[in-house]
């Protein structure tokens, strides 16, 4: 149960996610339409290829397009007084993509009897590589590759489920609601993980 009603919501969060990206960059409909179906299904096709998994299984999915496609015609009606805040609910609805999707992902590599490292790496990929396609298509330097705390969430994630300590419909739910809120938390408090910039090298040089 808890794998189906997560799909859904990845997949609504996800579509909505990338049409408010593409309006925000001031796509058509087409466009529109397009991005948001790619950030709904790009994560679950590129783990497909690297787990050995036939993409045409993606196009099994009618209900979950169906779907999609419902979630991105009602945020291109929605009223234009209520679309200043669309930075704020394009993290959100990122947010929440992330965490469904990384549990999902999780939770396919766990059902093909993987190792915990690629249910970790199936994590990542199904949670952030519809995000990462949104970003290469909008021309945004990918959340994933910046110094935010993104993936690091899917990761933890997936490392829960691989060691089986999230098991029950219960605490896979529980654990959607933390990942989505630490992800919430880490970017309004503005986390980062330790980097190095070269540019303040060079202006001393």
């Amino acid at each position: 149960m808890a794998w189906e009603v997560l799909s859904i919501i990845g997949t609504i969060a996800f579509a909505v996610s990338g049409a408010i990206v593409a309006m925000e960059e001031e796509y058509d409909l087409f466009g529109v339409y397009l991005l948001g179906i790619v950030t709904a299904f790009g994560g679950g096709a590129i783990r497909n290829l690297l787990i050995g998994v036939p993409v045409s299984a993606l196009w099994e999915q009618e209900m979950m397009f169906q779907i999609a496609f419902v979630a991105i015609t009602a945020v291109f009606l929605f009223p234009q007084n209520l679309l200043k805040h669309w930075n704020r609910w394009g993290n959100f609805f990122d947010a929440i993509g992330l965490s469904a999707f990384a549990i999902q992902g999780a939770l396919f590599a766990v059902q093909l009897g993987l190792p915990i490292n690629a249910t970790v790496v199936a994590a990542v990929l199904t949670g952030s590589g519809g995000g990462i396609v949104r970003d290469v298509l909008a021309k945004r330097k990918p959340l994933i590759l910046q110094n935010e705390v993104y993936a690091v969430w899917a990761a933890i994630t997936g490392l829960v489920i691989g060691v089986g300590l999230a098991e029950s419909d219960v605490s896979l739910y529980v654990l959607f609601m933390i990942t989505t809120a630490l992800r919430v938390v880490s970017y309004m408090n503005k986390w980062r993980l330790p980097f190095r910039s070269l540019q303040q090298t060079e202006k001393t040089a």
